[in-house]
């Protein structure tokens, strides 16, 4: 099936047909990973989910949090017995 290369902002972008998402099972805000052979052909296939990426990701975020009061210790402190 030859696909049609059109401009979407500042990038361009190819619009995949219907059947082809309905056969992958890929939806709206999937992440795809493209990469280029040998012979310069395109190959797009479903990213499979990164654990460590995910971990380094979520260890990033979990750092440039603010770290303060337990709110368990919050909540005792408030509490009445």
């Amino acid at each position: 099936m030859n696909l049609h290369i059109a401009k979407w902002g500042n990038s361009l972008a190819v619009r995949i047909p219907a059947e082809y998402i309905r056969r992958t099972g890929l939806k709206e805000g999937d992440t795809v990973q493209a990469s280029l052979t040998a012979d310069g052909a395109m190959t797009i296939r479903t990213a499979a989910w990164d654990r460590k990426a995910f971990t380094a990701e979520l260890t990033q975020t979990r750092q440039s949090m603010k770290m303060g009061t337990s709110v368990m210790e919050e909540l005792r402190s408030g509490a009445r017995y």
